[in-house]
């Protein structure tokens, strides 16, 4: 990710005007715009897996699958674009940030391990609605999974590997994790898989 300076004192709503006119996506961290550059074909591969397992998983009942291109507002004027996120509260077709997430899921690149691992545990802690927060690897077939039964709880972290089940009882799913990484030519996949 490459970061930007903002105009100082950009607000939530003028980063949102700004960034529906620029050709690559970005965040906003409260303070500068951040570019979301520098994916892999493994990055676009596990997204694709995350949202086909989601999809499946989600149609015809009360929660939708959303992202990446619709935004959260977390902490002060902070919006980030997760790759994959489950709101069970309708959201109007035209907003630009989503009401109340209830899941929220990244892929790492080879730049965002900081931010996704560190920054944004803390801002999406920050927002009541989120009750797990899902890490996917972009190396291996592996998750780390936050999460907490309510808003002010602490999250709860735990690593899940390839043989085993992503259990979202709050949105009434699971997912094995291989499913998630079954069109990745990851090494360590290859004896799950066949």
């Amino acid at each position: 990710m490459s970061v930007a300076l903002s105009p100082p004192g950009m607000t939530r709503a003028a980063f949102l005007d700004w960034a529906g006119t620029q050709e690559i996506p970005y965040e906003f961290d409260g303070a500068n715009h951040v570019a979301l550059n520098g994916a892999t074909i493994h990055h676009g591969r596990i997204r694709g897996g995350l949202h086909a397992a989601l999809r499946a998983r989600l149609i015809g009942g009360r929660c939708e699958l959303l992202g990446p291109q619709i935004g959260i507002a977390t902490t002060g004027e902070a919006v980030r674009y997760p790759d994959a996120l489950v709101t069970c509260t309708r959201t109007p077709g035209a907003a630009r940030l989503v009401c109340d997430p209830v899941v929220v899921f990244e892929v790492l690149s080879p730049t965002s391990g900081r931010t996704d691992r560190i920054e944004k545990v803390r801002e999406y802690h920050a927002v009541a609605s989120i009750l797990r927060y899902v890490i996917l690897e972009h190396t291996s077939a592996a998750l780390t999974v936050f999460e907490r039964r309510g808003a002010s709880d602490p999250w709860i972290a735990t690593a899940l590997t390839a043989d085993e089940i992503l259990a979202m009882p709050e949105i009434g799913i699971e997912i094995p994790v291989a499913e998630l990484y079954q069109d990745v030519d990851l090494p360590s996949l290859e004896s799950k898989l066949t």
